[in-house]
């Protein structure tokens, strides 16, 4: 499962995006006479919105129809019946490629983009925390390693254009911010453990516990729509700038009031239980408050996914350089990894009478990580159009390299020939 997921996420994702024509922004002229801008960056957005909603439309079928088929037939037919869909996939994208754009593959640029980095990075390593940071942003940490400024003392492995250089800090940029997402999975994890232990210390009325967590892809289906057709538009139509970092903050902020709401539920939870503080567990009965009450936290949690994930595709995309999308978009999925390790160590809040105090603690967290995330990424978000119209960087072979500069040499010879003539 994790070769299988590591293998199709990654690729995916890039691969959707880059069936958008154009990537750089025009003015067309609509039938009607009106001269419209076209961004590509709000083209990029607006096809993730809708590849993340027919995620959840699988999602939401897939959980609710797998789970009466496990019921009424067995185990095998739940699982026969997604093998079966994946199969089908294979002819599908075989048939279908000739439709595709496909970019070919360059080799590992990791390496490079590494090594790039740790140059960069030469003698701005300090025992002092605050004088390492100042040195990193000192606004010359890039530029020291361009090619261009290097001339003739660059390394043999510099097969790159400052183009390439100005996209790998981009990218490098981009990892930055992706960084901050376990915060924001640490929140959002609690909608498949926590919450539904907190579901069976309510009055179910006949609704199965596990049934309230398909809330989540069904507020997704329809809070995606919204958010693309009406609530984006209306903050363009008013000048306001939701930019992808914007959106990201803000995600953080919402998925902190789903931390909230959890956590009142929960204190209402214990008041009203026959056990008090342990009513997960509780044999003496169920509070009365009816398992509906979780509604607002799975919506909450929902749109704060629409602000943060979605724009994690969104933002991988368009901040790789062409040859590391994948890479990027790989990067920003492994931080799911990460939150889970630190999930571990709220362990301990996760059980009675804690619980109050693991969703409070959440909701902390993602609050503040929301403010110091902003406060740390206001000037990069000043930066987004600049950053989206970079010129795409080129990385050659060593062989490559070499014609080039063979090419150059021979020009610049054949230039000054011509010059005594």
């Amino acid at each position: 499962m994790g070769i299988g997921t590591g293998g199709f996420k990654p690729n995916i994702s890039p691969l959707v995006a880059e069936q958008i024509p154009t990537e750089r922004m025009y003015i067309k002229t609509l039938t009607s006479g009106e001269r419209v801008i076209v961004d590509p960056a709000a083209t990029t957005a607006r096809v993730y919105n809708w590849f993340y909603l027919f995620i959840n439309v699988g999602a939401l079928i897939g959980q609710l129809s797998m789970a009466y088929a496990e019921r009424y037939v067995g185990f095998y037919l739940s699982f026969l019946i997604p093998t079966i869909m994946f199969c089908t996939t294979f002819p599908v994208l075989f048939f279908c490629r000739k439709y595709y754009t496909l970019k070919a593959p360059e080799g590992s640029v990791l390496g490079p983009a590494v090594r790039l980095f740790f140059m960069a990075a030469k003698g701005r390593w300090h025992l002092n925390p605050m004088a390492t940071w100042k040195h990193m942003n000192d606004g010359t940490f890039w530029q020291n390693v361009r090619p261009s400024h290097l001339g003739a003392n660059k390394p043999a492995w510099m097969i790159f254009d400052d183009a390439w250089v100005d996209e790998v800090a981009r990218g490098w940029a981009a990892c930055s911010v992706f960084l901050w997402f376990p915060l924001y999975w640490i929140t959002y994890n609690q909608i498949n453990n926590n919450l539904t232990a907190q579901a069976s210390s309510m009055t179910l009325k006949g609704v199965p516990n596990d049934v309230l967590a398909n809330l989540d892809p069904f507020a997704l289906i329809i809070l995606i729509p919204v958010c693309d057709l009406l609530i984006y538009p209306a903050l363009r139509k008013r000048g306001i700038r939701f930019t992808p970092l914007k959106k990201i903050t803000a995600g953080f902020f919402v998925g902190s009031f789903a931390m909230i709401w959890a956590c009142v539920l929960q204190h209402y939870i214990y008041k009203t239980s026959p056990c008090g503080n342990h009513a997960t567990e509780c044999e003496a009965g169920k509070s009365p408050i009816i398992v509906w009450a979780q509604t607002g936290a799975y919506v909450l949690i929902a749109l704060s996914e629409i602000f943060t994930s979605i724009t994690s595709l969104e933002y991988g995309f368009t901040k790789a350089p062409k040859n590391m999308r994948s890479l990027v978009a790989a990067f920003a999925l492994f931080m799911s990894a990460i939150s889970s390790a630190i999930g571990e160590a709220f362990v301990p809040l996760s059980t009675d009478p804690l619980l109050v105090w693991n969703y409070g603690s959440m909701a902390v967290i993602s609050f503040c990580a929301a403010c110091v995330f902003w406060f740390q990424y206001r000037k990069l978000d000043a930066e987004e159009d600049h950053l989206n119209l970079l010129p795409t960087g080129h990385l050659a072979t060593a062989a490559q390299a070499e014609d080039v500069e063979r090419k150059l040499s021979v020009s610049g010879s054949a230039g000054k020939e011509y010059e005594k003539m």
